[in-house]
């Protein structure tokens, strides 16, 4: 199967509830991130797309790494994702920039009837 490399992150507010982004044209809710660009390191594409994404200022080293998973890919049929997974501060306010269509701060226990992106039942 086609596998895209992508970078995502786990932002928490102070109710431990996760940041989950829809982007427009889409239904499942996942975590803000995104494609690494041509010799892009994965820290440094996150540290891009959460601030083109949701206008989020982040440095590197505020970053911890998760780990590495794979996923069905969520928008992208007969793809999978691969995927460093970060966790990134809520440094300030955000707001949906760029292709983001939603944000919603959801319990990922207990996401109810919200469609959540494959990757996302790795990281609960």
């Amino acid at each position: 199967m086609p596998t895209l490399r992508i970078v995502a992150a786990v932002v928490r507010d102070d109710r431990s509830r996760w940041l989950l982004v829809r982007k427009r044209g889409t239904t499942a809710f996942m975590q803000p991130g995104g494609k690494l660009e041509a010799g892009e390191a994965p820290d440094d594409a996150l540290v891009r797309e959460l601030n083109e994404e949701l206008g989020l200022v982040v440095t590197p080293e505020q970053l911890g790494h998760l780990g590495r998973f794979t996923a069905p890919a969520a928008n992208e049929a007969g793809f999978d994702v691969d995927c460093d997974v970060y966790t990134a501060p809520l440094a300030g306010p955000v707001e949906a920039l760029a292709e983001i269509e939603e944000l919603r701060w959801v319990d990922v226990r207990e996401p109810g009837d919200l469609e959540l992106a494959p990757l996302i039942s790795l990281l609960r």
